[in-house]
């Protein structure tokens, strides 16, 4: 049926303009004739592009049916932004795309569409991964959402823009250049979009410089779900601070005098606006929609006499700029160039193997990585520091080595964070490098993202590994995805910094003691790493920083709240749990081995788990005489599998101490790396219950303690 419906919107294109008798044109009317051609150009090819993709999906050689039909007004963006002007854009933008490719010579931005259509592996920008609207040279940075959760980074783009220059990062034409978001109107109501808007105007009360421009679509339904009339409307202009400008996607003069309009305003003024353009909905939501189900016919009459390519031609012909013989034959024309286009993708390349797939997920680590990581020690004072203190240390010798590395977040400037972990970074740095953010996890992450692509270093902190959850998807669905889904032409490099696991004394609570790593585990493309000791994250922040610099990666480092502050091991007042600081980084993927000595049992463990780990290797060899090595894992993405299953192999036995919870975490991982490993040798692992955890003393019926350890290390070693 859908395609029916479009091949229906083109007989009746080339029925209305035969038929049509030009009239006055408007007096407002203003738009000169040779641009006007060049959009109602683009604007077909956009309408050529969704009517062969229908034709494609039917014989069972395209993939993709959400089309741009309806929403072709936003041609006009595609001129009057440019490739210096990052942009993200909806999923309804072939217009948008064909007319900037105008703007850049060699590209042929119908072929590159055609390509994203049947997934071929030539398409240039994701490979065939996913049909993404995007290209590196026209500036269109590529987005798989549906829900909105590109404005964050949209936001981090604009603020980009202006901090990147202050700190010593060129960036193109960027005293003049804006950022570009488009999203649909079912969109605005997501509460990533809700959040990205507040945090703008949240900016721009404060007279911060916010060069960005949204830009909302709006053809008045979410698949089946209509807006409310005027809803869209009333929500954005009671956006503070942010200019609201609307536009009537069926009147082509109107839409480019209005978006020439909030465009400027952004460039002048360097602050935000948004475009409300008014788009109708001519086909289902994707080829699988049969519209007629939820819309009544008249409703579909009324859309096409709205019909934006139409109007345009019908305009451009009362306005003398085409007649209506010119108008067909250059519909034909751009028929005709999309045909070919198909007959010649169709015989290209697709995705034939696993490795193939999985070759843009992430840059690989080579040796670079490691010199960097070396490259970054400095001179330090040869006395032990606690965790938190080797944290601070190498935030600061990053931020000395990277003058475009920014360190930000919920308290980390003055306060120097919760647990004084960034202490002294705001007066060394400065707060153009160091600041506070509002309150939003989501923001912060967003701003991570922009940054990052701009080619700045951002090092954000989540405050707790709870509030993750609230912004998760912005790692998910959008850090880690960015080098899959453009076959690694953008990136967005990033060290991530998040307080978490369990065992804080005193208070807590779940909202504090969150002690789940499944879902940082679940993404692909990212790193995760966990320190214990100032030594270790000395060079695991070293490293960190070199695999975000020379492979481009995505770091998160879980830092165990219980641990920052912690000096003593064994006793009070030992001190052996502060330690020296290294001379290089940490080697990409190994683990840590203590009591190396030691062959009657292997623990394999991380962050609090290893200073009870330790503890317990002590007490069970003066107990029994059976000696235990301890292998920190550190890194949980990659989990170091064959370095744990080679300790095990040589130790005989492997008790596995994972303090998060037992369902879906690092225990789980293991015992199927031994089993995939054909080990038979005793084998067992305590962890965490599946459980929240309560408050105060109560956390301790949930969580893995020291005696528990004792007696699991005690059984293996009989």
């Amino acid at each position: 049926m859908s395609l029916e419906r479009a091949r229906h919107l083109v007989g009746r294109f080339r029925d209305q303009v035969r038929a049509h008798h030009p009239r006055t044109p408007r007096p407002e009317w203003g738009l000169p004739p040779e641009l006007g051609r060049d959009l109602l150009e683009s604007m077909l090819l956009a309408r050529e592009l969704d009517t062969c993709a229908h034709e494609l999906r039917s014989r069972g050689l395209g993939h993709y049916t959400i089309c741009s039909t309806g929403h072709e007004a936003n041609v006009v963006l595609g001129r009057l932004t440019g490739p210096h002007d990052p942009s993200i854009v909806h999923y309804r933008s072939a217009a948008l795309q064909v007319e900037r490719a105008r703007q850049v010579a060699g590209v042929d931005p119908v072929r590159d569409i055609v390509l994203s259509l049947i997934a071929s592996s030539e398409e240039p920008i994701s490979g065939g991964r996913h049909k993404v609207f995007g290209s590196k040279p026209l500036g269109i940075i590529p987005s798989t959402s549906t829900i909105a959760s590109q404005l964050p980074r949209a936001l981090g783009l604009a603020f980009a823009l202006e901090r990147a220059p202050r700190v010593g990062v060129a960036l193109p034409d960027a005293r003049s250049a804006i950022a570009l978001v488009s999203f649909g109107d079912a969109s605005l109501n997501h509460s990533t979009a809700l959040g990205a808007l507040n945090a703008t105007s949240w900016t721009l009360h404060q007279n911060l410089p916010v060069p960005l421009l949204f830009v909302c679509e709006d053809n008045g339904l979410g698949i089946s779900v209509r807006t409310p009339e005027g809803w869209v409307e009333t929500r954005l202009r009671a956006l503070p601070h942010v200019e609201y400008f609307r536009a009537d996607g069926a009147d082509l003069d109107q839409t480019f005098r209005t978006a020439r309009a909030a465009v400027e305003h952004c460039r002048r003024t360097r602050r935000a606006a948004v475009l409300h353009l008014g788009t109708v909905r001519l086909l289902g939501h994707a080829g699988s929609d049969v519209d007629t189900t939820y819309r009544p016919q008249a409703e579909i009459d009324a859309a096409e006499l709205r019909d934006p390519v139409l109007c345009a031609a019908l305009d451009l012909i009362d306005a003398g700029a085409m007649d209506p013989a010119s108008v067909l034959a250059l519909q034909e024309r751009c028929a005709a160039r999309v045909g070919e286009a198909a007959v010649w993708a169709v015989t290209r390349p697709r995705l034939s193997t696993r490795a193939q797939v999985m070759a843009a997920l992430v840059s690989p680590v080579g040796a670079e990585v490691a010199a960097e990581a070396a490259s970054m020690a400095s001179a330090l004072p040869a006395q032990g520091l606690t965790l938190a203190q080797g944290i601070n240390t190498a935030l600061g010798e990053a931020m000395a080595r990277y003058p475009e590395s920014l360190v930000f977040g919920e308290d980390v400037a003055k306060k120097g964070g919760v647990y004084g972990v960034t202490k002294g970074l705001f007066a060394k740095f400065g707060r153009l490098r160091v600041f506070n953010t509002l309150l939003d996890e989501q923001t912060i992450l967003g701003l991570a993202l922009g940054t990052a692509t701009a080619g700045l270093l951002p090092v954000p902190e989540i405050q707790y590994l709870a509030y993750l959850h609230n912004a998760e998807d912005q790692l998910r669905g959008e850090a880690a995805s960015m080098q899959f889904f453009s076959d690694r032409a953008y990136d967005n490099p990033m060290v991530v910094r998040i307080a978490g696991l369990a065992y804080q004394k005193g208070f807590g609570g779940h909202f504090h003691n969150d002690n789940s790593l499944a879902v940082l585990r679940d993404i692909p493309g990212v790193t995760v790493l966990v320190p214990a000791r100032a030594d270790d994250a000395l060079e695991l922040y070293r490293t960190a920083f070199a695999l975000a610099k020379q492979a481009r990666r995505v770091v998160v480092v879980i830092e165990p709240i219980a641990l920052y502050h912690t000096r003593d091991l064994h006793a009070e007042g030992d001190g052996e749990w502060a330690a020296l600081p290294p001379v290089a980084g940490a080697a990409f993927g190994e683990p840590r081995v203590y009591r190396p000595e030691a062959r009657d049992l292997v623990i394999a463990t991380y962050g609090n788990g290893l200073w009870m780990s330790l503890r317990a290797a002590r007490r069970l060899e003066q107990e029994t005489g059976a000696r235990a090595r301890v292998l920190d894992l550190r890194w949980l993405v990659p989990l170091p599998e064959r370095q744990v299953v080679e300790h095990a192999r040589e130790c005989g036995r492997l008790l596995v101490v994972d303090e998060c919870r037992k369902s879906g975490n690092v225990s789980e991982a293991l015992a199927a790396a031994v089993l995939d490993a054909g080990l038979q040798i005793p084998f067992a692992r305590v962890a965490g219950a599946d459980s929240y955890i309560p408050l105060g003393d109560a956390a301790n019926l949930v969580l893995v303690d020291e005696n528990e350890i004792l007696a699991a290390a005690r059984e293996l070693t009989r």
